[in-house]
């Protein structure tokens, strides 16, 4: 009901009908989330970054060593990296929690820590039972905390050498996709990397296809700490009514398992943008997220939702704020000429 009035609104605007494209959509999709017409403009957008590290990582599959994971944490927790750096420009908060890091972090960041680095999933399961139903709930015991707070929009983000190993297994997995047709370069490894990296997918892909009815045990064998807690964040904010936009291939993995965990979690999340990685095309189609932007990116972190969500806020103020036709005493296009004098002959 709220999106339609949404829609009727917007063709009282004072524009031609659909003239403004896809922020019209997008404008009355936040609507909806709202539940109410015309939104408001969002107030507390909050950024959380979820860091993990992951056994594979020590078997070739990135071009970067398992030790920037750690350090990239740091890096995020003193404002110096890119998710910092956008957030700036938006005016959102970012959040760094240590879920699964192989070192020891600063306290501030590891209240919801499930252990030191999540298994290597090509030979051994990422997690134990217990540690999984852990990640999940620390995932929504942060979501909540941020709702609570006053966050009015969540953007999912992630840091973790390695995480797109995982996270094209889940995708491949729930969307039955060769490992050749979903692998990418990830950090940017070279074509032995690559080599490397389809078949540590290919071997855990044999591990987790008889599990993929159960989101929990997906989780828990060809997933990860991190991956968990960003399923159950991505539920969580869905059952708590608040709007998402989802970042990239990893956040999006963690998405069509957060899906199955709460189904029509998807209705609350919007795609932010769409990654290089082959496999982020392949989650979008499944969960029938279409990108608001395209530009190649593929760094993490929540970086491409920041870039994304200007414009969503953008959609929002035009809906919001325009003036109809009626308040600025403009004509529509089918309004009735004004009769011609009657001559004086």
């Amino acid at each position: 009901m709220v999106r339609s009035a949404a829609n009727a609104r917007q063709a009282q605007l004072t524009k031609p009908a659909g003239s403004l494209g896809r922020l019209e959509a997008l404008s009355a999709w936040v609507a909806a989330c709202q539940g109410e017409c015309p939104p408001t403009v969002f107030t507390r957008p909050r950024v959380v970054v979820f860091a993990g590290d992951h056994g594979i990582a020590r078997h070739g599959v990135s071009a970067y060593p398992a030790e920037v994971t750690a350090q990239m944490v740091a890096n995020i927790t003193s404002g110096g990296a890119a998710v910092n750096a956008l957030a700036a420009t938006t005016g959102a908060g970012v959040r760094v929690v240590d879920i699964s890091v192989d070192a020891d972090t600063d306290p501030t960041v590891s209240q919801f820590k499930i252990r030191r680095s999540s298994g290597a999933i090509d030979r051994e399961d990422a997690l134990t039972q217990d540690e999984v139903v852990r990640a999940i709930d620390a995932g929504r015991a942060i979501a909540d905390a941020e709702v609570d707070e006053g966050a009015d929009l969540l953007i999912a983000g992630e840091m973790g050498i390695g995480n797109t190993t995982p996270a094209t297994v889940l995708i491949a997995a729930l969307t039955d996709t060769e490992p050749v047709a979903a692998v990418g370069r990830g950090t940017g490894v070279d074509d032995a990397g690559w080599s490397r990296k389809t078949a540590a997918i290919r071997d855990a892909l044999r591990r987790v296809r008889p599990h993929v009815a159960d989101p929990v045990a997906l989780l828990r064998i060809g997933g990860g700490a991190d991956l968990a807690a960003m399923a159950g964040f991505l539920a969580q904010a869905a059952v708590r009514r608040t709007p998402v936009i989802v970042d990239g291939v990893v956040v999006t993995a963690a998405a069509l398992v957060a899906e199955d965990l709460a189904p029509g979690a998807r209705e609350w999340w919007v795609a932010g943008h769409r990654s290089p990685e082959p496999a982020h095309a392949v989650a979008l189609r499944q969960l029938q997220l279409d990108p608001i932007i395209d530009l190649g990116m593929r760094l993490g972190e929540g970086s491409g939702a920041l870039v994304a969500y200007p414009i969503l806020q953008g959609a929002v103020a035009t809906l919001a704020n325009m003036a109809t036709f009626d308040d600025a005493g403009v004509s529509t296009r089918d309004a009735a000429p004004e009769s011609e004098p009657e001559s004086a002959e």
